[in-house]
Parts: structure tokens; C-alpha cells; sequence
């Protein structure tokens, strides 16, 4: 199978950690950008129905599903172009889609924020493949966690445990769990969090009380151990 790691990772005693230290309500998930069908897993099959990469991720998040997903079975144009598995459409260029949602001012104000927004080269992915972390195939170039405010507080401490700073994030509150949670983390090597969008709540079942993070993820095993020692900190508020 191409695209593997060089480190074996134990991703099932990674997921353990991060459910259980951050009180997570279902699995992280594991998502790999496949650039050919080289890149499925054995024995991984293709999703029957046509959803949104968001909702792709609540069920291997939530019923534990493995699967891929070329790009005819991806419904959101926006979101499967921020993956890399299509072009940009005229409408989603110009601003004219999201203009007609009455979310910004103009098509200009629209079509800035398209393009500050994150995404894989234009059909360099052939297929999205998700598993939980903890019974993934493969290994993932992203793996994306759903939580609450306070357990991202903690993935944030833990993400600044061993050298400190700041955390940068960025969003524009559309397109968060494509672009925002995979492509960004993909493209930069760096964890990004998001507050979610609307399509992602009201399509995926993220909750009022949840956010989003992606993370790199050659960057689990640090963040993991790091997880295991803020959470258990003297100054750590559970």
C-alpha cells in the first residue's frame, strides 16, 4: 500500500488516551487523502451513499465505520474541492454561491474568503478514507477529534506542553471540517481547531457544545503523552 509512515504508531493506545483523558462522547477519526486506488486499504470498501465528507466523519466517529469515498459520492462541491477530489465550481469561485446563502456583503466579500480558504491541489485525491483511530488500516494523514470546549482547552496546553507559545488557528466559519480540520493540518503540519460550520452542524450532528480539531498525524504520539500529563496536572481542572 503506498503513502505509509516509516514509524509504526499505536494507534489503538493513542485513541485510549485521547477518549479517556479529554472525556470524548465518540472515537477521533482517521482520514487519509488516497491519491490512487493503490491507496485503499485491503479490505476497505467504498461507502454506498452519496454524503458530506463532515458527515463521513461523524460515522467513523460515531458507529465506528471504516470506508472510502471517491469523489461521486461526495455531495458537497466546497468540500470535496478542499480535499483535493474536484474543481472549484464557477458559483463557489466567483462568490455567487455563498453570496446567495446571505452570509456576506458581496460576491467580492465571498470570493475572498474562497480564496484564503485552505485546500489540496485541485484532483490531486483520488478517494477520502476514514476508520476510528483506535481500529484504523491505514495510516492517516489527518486525524480529526470532536469535542468540547474544555477538552480542546486541553489539546491546546498539550499542543504548547514541550515548547510553550501560542496557539494560532484558522477559520472563516465555513468549510470547517474539510477544509479547516483536514486540509489545513495536511498542508501546514500544524494542528488547527475550528468552531464548525453551519453545514457541518446541521448535517454531521456536531452539537452546540463542540468544536473541531485536525491534527497531523505524525504529531499523535507527542500530543498524546502530552495529553496523559496536563490532564493529570495539579493546575488541570477536570
Amino acid at each position: 500500500m503506498e503513502d505509509q509512515m516509516r514509524m509504526k504508531l499505536p494507534y489503538a493506545a493513542i485513541a485510549d488516551i485521547l477518549k479517556t483523558g479529554l472525556d470524548l462522547k465518540g472515537s477521533p477519526v482517521a482520514v487519509k487523502l488516497a491519491k490512487s486506488p493503490e491507496g485503499i486499504p485491503e479490505g476497505v470498501e467504498p461507502i454506498e451513499e452519496t454524503v458530506r465528507h463532515c458527515q463521513m466523519i461523524s460515522r467513523a466517529r460515531k458507529d465506528g465505520a471504516i470506508f472510502y469515498a471517491t469523489a461521486d459520492k461526495h455531495t458537497c462541491m466546497g468540500g470535496s474541492w478542499a480535499l483535493g477530489l474536484r474543481e472549484l465550481t464557477p458559483s463557489l469561485r466567483s462568490g455567487e454561491f455563498y453570496y446567495k446563502l446571505g452570509k456576506f456583503e458581496s460576491w467580492a466579500a465571498c470570493m475572498r474568503t474562497i480564496n484564503a480558504v485552505p485546500h489540496v491541489p485541485e484532483n490531486e485525491t483520488y478517494a477520502t478514507v476514514y476508520a476510528p483511530l483506535e481500529k484504523t488500516p491505514f495510516d492517516p494523514h489527518v486525524v480529526i477529534i470532536v469535542a468540547s470546549p474544555r477538552s480542546m482547552l486541553k489539546l491546546a496546553q498539550s499542543a504548547i506542553y514541550k515548547l510553550g507559545g501560542r496557539i494560532q488557528s484558522s477559520m472563516s466559519g465555513i468549510q470547517s471540517v474539510c477544509a479547516d480540520a483536514t486540509a489545513q493540518p495536511y498542508l501546514t503540519g500544524q494542528a488547527n481547531y475550528s468552531l464548525g460550520c453551519d453545514g457541518s452542524r446541521k448535517f454531521s450532528g456536531i452539537e452546540d457544545d463542540e468544536m473541531v480539531m485536525g491534527i497531523p498525524a505524525e504529531l499523535l504520539p507527542e500530543l498524546a503523552e502530552a495529553v496523559t500529563i496536563v490532564t493529570g496536572a495539579p493546575g488541570s481542572v477536570r
